[in-house]
């Protein structure tokens, strides 16, 4: 028997479900738990929804929240890879993609050809919609880490010029002014565990 249009739309809603288990390196602001890659995804789609004055070009919000929705949607099939793991990217964009062409498969067409096409263009960066959505990627963890007093920073051994290199080069492509807010931010951070590593003075 055919499978209808709906029934393959809620199987993929069922699939979904899964994104709720992947669990990030980031914590939670309070620190109680680390974040899952579903609120990772609700979370970035907020900020675009009040940050989107701040990209570098024109953007249409709406697809920059869709993409946001949609970015890490492969991590059910391939889990997460934390910027500071030091895993090929190579290996990691393959990964990525097969999972894309599984996981969108299961929807519709052209509804899932239309959704692997947006999280296709996310990936490539290269519009000023998928530039502001990576720049956010990017930017949201670095607040955490930030107002944590250190985060996944502090787990890896993370210093300061590794932040500027793989934080960077993303953030100011697609929001150059966030990135001059993060730059204050880190050298802050990192000013301040220098002191507190300091021997104190009487």
């Amino acid at each position: 028997m055919q499978t209808t249009a709906l029934e393959k739309q809620l199987h993929f809603l069922r699939e979904i479900d899964r994104l709720k288990t992947v669990v990030r390196q980031s914590p939670l602001l309070d620190k109680s738990r680390k974040e899952n890659s579903a609120e990772h995804s609700w979370h970035l789609a907020m900020y675009a929804l009040l940050l989107n004055q701040y990209a570098s070009g024109t953007v249409d919000t709406n697809r920059v929240i869709q993409m946001l929705l949609l970015h890490d949607i492969v991590e059910i099939d391939v889990g997460d890879f934390p910027i500071h793991g030091g895993l090929s990217s190579e290996l990691q964009a393959e990964q990525e993609w097969k999972a894309a062409d599984r996981l969108f498969g299961l929807l519709p067409s052209p509804q899932g050809k239309e959704l692997l096409a947006l999280w296709q263009e996310f990936e490539r960066a290269e519009t000023e919609d998928a530039k502001f959505a990576k720049a956010l990627d990017r930017f949201q963890p670095l607040l955490i880490n930030v107002f944590t007093g250190g985060g996944t920073w502090t787990e890896n051994g993370v210093s300061l010029e590794q932040v500027f290199s793989r934080y960077g080069p993303v953030i100011k492509r697609g929001a150059p002014l966030l990135w001059s807010v993060c730059e204050r931010w880190v050298v802050q951070h990192f000013a301040r565990q220098a002191s507190e590593k300091s021997p104190g003075t009487s």
